[in-house]
């Protein structure tokens, strides 16, 4: 059930990335997002080898 959370999280940061990218007045939202996406990542990582 966590890993359901944390991947719909993780795909909320990706999106939220891309749409930063794209927008270019939202290039902060854009690396804000990829840093929390590769934190939920991580986090998600250690969870399921735990």
């Amino acid at each position: 059930m966590l890993l359901k959370i944390l991947l719909i999280i993780a795909a909320i940061w990706l999106v939220f990335a891309v749409l930063g990218f794209l927008i270019k007045g939202a290039l902060v939202l854009g690396v804000i997002a990829l840093i929390l996406f590769g934190a939920t990542s991580a986090w998600a990582w250690v969870k399921r080898n735990a």
